[in-house]
């Protein structure tokens, strides 16, 4: 924010023939009228509209950067506690770390059963959202679906099982025997390294995540740990949800077709709103 310039009134000192103290005569006021003081322009002082401008600007990019973010859900792989047309702000404050403004803040370590958005480690320019599974020195695996963290089963009621099909290696979690397509090469490179007694242990600084619709989900056992400093934070609010249009919307005039379906949501935003899971806190 621009600090506003301090102006202090200048006073015209009257000239004088002569150095020292010499006061000029007097003049009469009936002789020379008395003239009205003519404001001065002051050039490049930008306007106050400017400077509310440039404020709401640095404050804007200060909140974005260290405060709070808008995150749009597009895939179905943390249904249904995220649905795909879910709009999201993220805290990015919960999870500050390594910083001295750490103990004036109410800031708290990742947590097993959190959701966080962080970069995808494989990608770290795509935004990923997943539950915390797995922290620093768990022993983890998947036994029929059902995932247990050092040897204790997890009781897990926001998971959605959307596929019968029993997949060997998805559901029986970590398989070393069974290579599957979408499997990252250096992951399973990596897995076999960290594998003891048919658990997989997640090594310091390293959390094992999986998406709530386990069965639909891309996650750690696939691509591996998201790295603590990948994350960002933690969905805060679903401060607007909106239905899928794809089965309403006419075909699209030109190849304009975002900018057209950016017409149709809001000439159509009361119809495909759901209104249920607006302003809903994340959980």
């Amino acid at each position: 924010m621009a600090e506003k310039d301090i102006l202090t009134p200048a006073t015209d000192v009257p000239a004088t023939d002569s150095p020292g103290d010499a006061v000029p005569a007097a003049v009469p006021t009936d002789e020379v009228p008395a003239q009205a003081p003519v404001p001065r322009k002051r050039s490049g002082e930008p306007s106050s509209a400017l400077q509310s401008l440039l404020t709401t600007v640095v404050i804007a990019v200060f909140v974005i950067t260290f405060i709070i973010q808008a995150f749009q859900i597009p895939s179905e792989s943390m249904e249904n506690t995220l649905l795909i047309g879910d709009y999201l702000l993220v805290d990015k404050l919960r999870y500050g770390q390594g910083e001295w403004w750490n103990r004036f803040l109410p800031y708290r370590p990742v947590k097993r059963g959190d959701i966080v958005v962080f970069h995808y480690p494989v990608n770290p320019a795509e935004h990923f959202v997943k539950r915390v599974i797995g922290v620093p020195g768990d022993r983890v695996r998947l036994v029929n679906k059902q995932v247990l963290v050092n040897g204790v089963r997890l009781q897990e009621p926001y998971v959605r099982l959307s596929s019968p099909l029993h997949d060997t290696f998805r559901d029986e979690f970590p398989r070393l025997d069974i290579p599957v397509p979408g499997l990252q090469g250096e992951w399973w490179l990596q897995m076999r390294k960290l594998v003891e007694d048919g658990q997989l242990i997640v090594p310091d600084g390293y959390f094992f995540v999986l998406g709530d619709n386990r069965d639909e989900s891309l996650d750690s056992r696939y691509w591996g740990f998201v790295p603590r400093e990948n994350i960002i934070g933690r969905p805060l609010l679903i401060y607007w949800s909106v239905r899928s249009t794809d089965d309403e919307l006419p075909i699209a005039p030109s190849v304009s077709d975002k900018l057209f379906h950016f017409a149709y949501a809001l000439t159509h935003f009361f119809q495909i709103t759901r209104w249920d899971r607006t302003f809903r806190l994340v959980k």
